[in-house]
């Protein structure tokens, strides 16, 4: 019955630990400039432009 408390005292220590160091602790990230290739699929066919809706045709 120590034992386990002695274990169950501990894993609420080290929780408490581990909640104050990601409270208190330096996490910034260091800003860095980070560039990227972008590939562009050129070869893929233009698709052809919408026709323009039809007019309305009055009754008149």
């Amino acid at each position: 019955m120590r034992l386990l408390r002695v274990i169950v005292i501990l894993l609420i220590l080290a929780v408490g630990a581990l909640a104050v160091y990601a409270y208190l602790g330096d996490m910034d990230p260091a800003p860095s400039e980070m560039r990227i290739p972008v590939e562009l699929d050129l070869g893929a066919e233009i698709p052809a432009p919408a026709e323009e809706p039809a007019q309305p045709q009055s009754d008149g």
